[in-house]
């Protein structure tokens, strides 16, 4: 590993070390230890009860952990609220829809890049020019909702409604965004049209995906990390991992339920 001059640009975009949470008699993750780089796109891949989502809610902050630290483009964010994580750049998605299906595509974006921003409670109307508005309609060109910007959020399909929740969290400018299962519901011409929208993300843009559908995690991802009763088991390439006998274990031993050693 370089280090010296270069040591700057390696700093993680995140990195976790010895993380642990508990609830009760539940140890919900394990000493769970790992680094995502600038730019990079990593999966996290596991099944039901892996432990995936509540990683996602400690490093959003939806929960602190009960061990280990948390660090967020080299600045310790272990204990920090998470509007304020919020405004260090990191961005997610949740499992279920947050939506309000009574705005338009419209609302929801600029409402979406408002909520980071001072003087956001503001009542007046804003201007066509409000870079808000004009960010609001670029994002909902990326993400393929250019066509339905002004209709009501409640008549877009389930795939449309995925990807304006990926665009919300756009809307936010982060430098790291966190996507919880975005292919959960979709059809396979849907999933095949949220690869592509992951894949054309800038790359300054860091994307962590939780995905129990391992075929979108592996086209979406640069690496992928496999997560078993909350703690991390094998990371490695897309090819790595889908040539991995232990991830071939876990994978047909949940769903078989008869695996045994």
């Amino acid at each position: 590993m370089t280090v010296g001059s270069a040591s700057e640009a390696l700093v993680p975009a995140l990195q976790l070390q010895g993380v642990g949470r508990r609830f009760g008699a539940l140890q919900a993750l394990r000493d769970v230890t790992m680094a995502v780089a600038p730019g990079e796109r990593r999966a996290i891949l596991g099944p039901n009860g892996a432990g995936k989502t509540t990683l996602f809610n400690v490093v959003a902050g939806d929960f602190p952990p009960t061990s280990g630290t948390i660090h967020l483009y080299g600045t310790e964010v272990t204990h920090l609220q998470p509007h304020l994580r919020t405004r260090l750049g990191l961005t997610r998605t949740y499992q279920n829809s947050q939506l309000f299906m009574g705005l338009t595509v419209a609302d929801s974006l600029y409402l979406a890049g408002r909520g980071v921003r001072g003087g956001r409670f503001s009542m007046l109307r804003p201007r066509a020019a409000d870079p808000a508005l004009v960010r609001g309609r670029e994002i909902a060109e990326t993400v393929h909702l250019g066509e339905v910007y002004d209709r009501s959020v409640g008549s877009l399909s389930h795939g449309q409604q995925r990807q304006l929740e990926v665009g919300m969290a756009l809307a936010g400018n982060p430098r790291l965004l966190m996507l919880d299962e975005p292919a959960a519901g979709l059809s396979r011409g849907e999933r095949t049209l949220l690869i592509d929208l992951l894949r054309s993300l800038p790359r300054d843009v860091t994307v962590i995906l939780v995905e129990h559908d391992m075929d979108v995690a592996l086209a979406a991802a640069d690496r992928v990390t496999v997560m078993q009763e909350g703690a991390i088991v094998v990371e490695g390439s897309p090819d790595e991992i889908q040539a991995n006998t232990t991830v071939q274990d876990i994978y047909l031993g949940h769903h078989v339920g008869t695996h045994h050693g």
